[in-house]
């Protein structure tokens, strides 16, 4: 039997609302009993089973995630392989092993195989929605882009599981997923769904 599923949102900045909700929906679709909380001190990420990493200002998430002491206990739990973790878009940077722009005020927690370009596609006016494919899911997805970052490239155990022109969208690589758009923004709960089976694979 599957106890409850307590998942937490990284509370200190960024899309934090709409992930709890997005969240708390697909569980409810997969029939699956969880809890969903806010994540923001040492004692809150010691208790959740998962973690996403929301939206936002990479280089403030950063930071805040250093000034909340939350870095060493996010480190340690990524390398015990003991928490799940979603990053979207900011949170997608915050995953990654390398940015490609070098930036000495983001400490990247290396959880993914990964490099990262941020704000890829330009400032907040260039946002856009593009249907995109995405490996294991029936039909397209409707993903939305704000100053997203793009995944320059991969290695190791990192998967590739969906790209556009301009280069790779969203990776998996072992319990760590991330994207460069908000799917926490729209109404279609298969991401967070993904997620969850991700996290019971690892429970």
């Amino acid at each position: 039997m599957v106890k409850d599923i307590d998942v937490g949102v990284l509370g200190v900045q960024g899309a934090v609302s709409e992930h709890l909700e997005s969240m708390r929906k697909a569980l409810k679709e997969k029939n699956i009993c969880g809890n969903v909380s806010v994540v923001n001190n040492e004692k809150n990420l010691n208790a959740v089973d998962a973690l996403i990493l929301p939206g936002g200002e990479s280089t403030t998430i950063s930071r805040l995630i250093q000034e909340s002491n939350l870095r060493d206990v996010l480190c340690a739990r990524i390398k015990n392989h003991n928490l799940p973790i979603m990053g979207t878009c900011a949170g997608c940077v915050i995953l990654a092993s390398e940015i490609s722009d070098k930036r000495s005020d983001i400490f990247p927690l290396n959880a993914i195989s990964m490099q990262v370009a941020r704000n890829a596609f330009g400032r907040q006016k260039q946002s856009f929605e593009k249907q995109i494919e995405i490996k294991g899911f029936e039909n397209s997805f409707n993903a939305v882009f704000i100053r997203a970052p793009i995944i320059k490239k991969i290695w190791s155990g990192c998967n590739s599981l969906s790209e556009i022109e301009e280069g790779i969208i969203m990776v998996q690589e072992k319990e760590f997923l991330a994207m460069s758009f908000h799917p926490e923004l729209t109404n279609d709960t298969r991401v967070h769904c993904y997620f969850i089976d991700m996290i019971l694979d690892y429970m």
